[in-house]
């Protein structure tokens, strides 16, 4: 079977993490990222705008990835809370092959505010698609509340994967333990609020 030729999109993405990982993130120019591509600058500026466009582009294509090997694989887990482990998890795996680039980019971030600053939006993004991949509704104010919850299991997670070993043994412990607080919080909120619901109404 003839190999799937990459899109100059796909191009591109490859050559940024790549070049990410032998020369860093916050210094990476554009120029040497189409060079890399082997595709001219004009033709990069019509695709993406920046290089935070590149990783939200990559952030895209990992959701594509996972919803299909969930879709694929089917997410057969009773607890919502169990189905977003397993959601995650694929995403981790995703991620694996790219994680030596996402530790250098990420070592970047940290001591670039701005930059990281613009990586919000496409990052939440992908976790209101982790989230309907699990069965659990990211619309509305409830699904926004959910993103954002998610975003901070996932941002510790992460952390913790950057540096796990190939059988992931931390990040699935740590994953697991936020998972567990994060539906503690929601079922103490819950509680409060159905003791004030029926405060108001005595």
């Amino acid at each position: 079977m003839a190999r799937k030729k990459a899109s100059p999109e796909d191009k591109i993405i490859d050559a940024a993490l790549k070049l990410a990982l032998a020369q860093g993130w916050r210094d990476l120019a554009l120029a040497d990222i189409a060079a890399e591509a082997k595709i001219g600058l004009p033709e990069l500026a019509h695709i993406f705008h920046s290089k935070a466009d590149i990783l939200a582009a990559f952030e895209r294509r990992i959701d594509a990835e996972v919803l299909a090997a969930a879709e694929t694989e089917g997410i057969e887990s009773e607890s919502p809370r169990d189905r977003l482990f397993d959601v995650l998890m694929l995403r981790f795996d995703a991620l694996g092959p790219r994680k030596p680039a996402l530790k250098r980019i990420a070592l970047d971030l940290a001591g670039d505010p701005m930059g990281a600053l613009s990586l919000i939006r496409p990052a939440l993004q992908s976790l209101g698609w982790m989230l309907e991949a699990a069965g659990i509704d990211s619309s509305g104010l409830r699904g926004a509340i959910r993103v954002r919850g998610l975003a901070l299991v996932w941002a510790a997670a992460f952390r913790v994967w950057l540096n796990d070993g190939e059988d992931q043994a931390r990040t699935m412990a740590e994953l697991d333990k936020r998972l567990r607080q994060a539906e503690e919080w929601k079922d103490a909120l819950s509680r409060l609020r159905t003791r004030k619901t029926d405060d108001a109404a005595a």
